[in-house]
């Protein structure tokens, strides 16, 4: 089942290479999504894929950066198609 989420990071993600590392990672899994820095000092990531492999890459990611994250925030939404991961400006 293909699913989506919006997720949102706080602590020191900004400046770090958060963004570079996601879309590295993101390309070892089935997803698709795009990734981008919030004026408020926070990172915004949206994912989609099957079930399995968003949650997997979120695994990952979070054990990666988990030097970084002080909070995180995940919501559900509906999957919009993407296949590709990008980072956004």
């Amino acid at each position: 089942m293909r699913v989506g989420k919006r997720v949102l990071y706080s602590g020191h993600v900004q400046g770090v290479g958060f963004r570079f590392t996601t879309r590295e990672l993101a390309q070892r899994f089935a997803v698709g999504g795009w990734v981008r820095n919030l004026p408020d000092g926070q990172v915004e990531l949206v994912v989609e894929g099957e079930a399995a492999e968003v949650n997997e890459f979120l695994e990952s990611l979070g054990r990666t950066m988990a030097g970084y994250i002080q909070s995180r925030r995940e919501v559900d939404e509906p999957p919009s198609g993407q296949t590709t991961f990008e980072i956004r400006r």
